[in-house]
């Protein structure tokens, strides 16, 4: 999987990405956190040098339609959405393993894995 594998284990993941950022995210869009047809979780899907690999995970809610029409238009949204701060979760990824120079980060297009679980991958080189 990669160098990393210990350092980004579940509990890491969840404090640079906190599950909060859901429901903030839904607030700050409809004025209602109740509103959201998802979760969002940050994952990691292994390293190959300076590159990390990373996916964000929108997962369908409970009574909830996770329609494509909704999520594939979200990498242009998250990447520059401030509350989602991809720049910022870049560069804590950089310090965590120690590399905080020349970070640089690409959103990939929305994959449909299920219709309860969609993915938008995250690429971080650090060099």
């Amino acid at each position: 999987m990669g160098q990393y594998t210990d350092v980004f284990t579940e509990q890491k993941l969840e404090s640079l990405f906190p599950a909060s950022l859901s429901n903030d995210f839904f607030e700050a869009l409809f004025g209602d956190a109740e509103e959201g047809s998802y979760d969002i979780a940050l994952g990691y899907t292994g390293d190959s040098g300076d590159t990390v690999n990373f996916e964000l995970r929108l997962k369908q809610r409970p009574g909830r339609c996770l329609a494509c029409n909704l999520t594939y238009g979200l990498p242009q949204v998250f990447s520059r959405h401030p509350l989602i701060n991809i720049q910022g979760l870049a560069e804590k990824v950089g310090d965590a393993v120690g590399k905080s120079e020349s970070i640089t980060w690409k959103l990939g297009s929305t994959k449909e894995h299920s219709s309860q679980l969609h993915v938008i991958p995250l690429v971080i080189s650090l060099a």
